[in-house]
């Protein structure tokens, strides 16, 4: 089935996009949420797309494994939010999760028969960050961003809420 990668800095509009693109499949949708309230900054953001989201929408709170996730979802369009976010749970994690679960992710978008609508955010636009731990989050997005695009039919980049199509086409509905 389809797969759909939206990129897009923060607050571009990326996560409205994904979320009308789902609604536009008029198919019933499994939201895979990643994130981790670890400040009331973050809660609150978690809290806001929570209210945005359609309350039909069962919700799968997975912030480490998301093909997994991906697999147990029971409908038809899986939209992932974000992918960016679960990258640094798993860089953050104990142990080392991260080759391991990039490859389960990749394994599971190869033989899915879902519609997988994945948002993340784009980082590598700006100067080389100075961390060593900043660096190869970058590293580690730019190159995961890159395999999730090829095997992608429609990837998009969301700017200041305007899509911008890099491959692949816009919805039908939304256009």
């Amino acid at each position: 089935m389809s797969k759909t990668l939206i990129l897009g800095g923060t607050k571009s509009g990326k996560s409205r996009l994904a979320e009308q693109w789902a609604n536009a499949t008029s198919r019933a949708v499994s939201y895979i949420a990643t994130a981790q309230a670890h400040d009331d900054e973050m809660a609150q953001r978690i809290k806001q797309h929570q209210q945005q989201r359609p309350d039909n929408w069962p919700t799968i709170e997975q912030p480490l494994y998301l093909g997994d996730a991906i697999n147990q979802a029971t409908t038809d369009v899986v939209l992932v939010d974000c992918l960016t976010l679960w990258l640094t749970n798993l860089l953050l994690a104990e142990g080392d999760l991260l080759t391991e679960q990039i490859s389960a992710l990749l394994d599971t978008l190869q033989t899915t028969d879902k519609h997988i609508i994945m948002v993340s955010n784009e980082t590598n636009m700006g100067v080389m960050p100075l961390g060593d731990l900043t660096r190869r989050y970058c590293d580690e997005a730019g190159v995961l961003h890159q395999r999730i695009a090829k095997m992608s039919d429609n990837v998009i980049l969301t700017v200041a809420g305007l899509p911008h199509i890099l491959k692949g086409q816009l919805h039908e509905q939304l256009r």
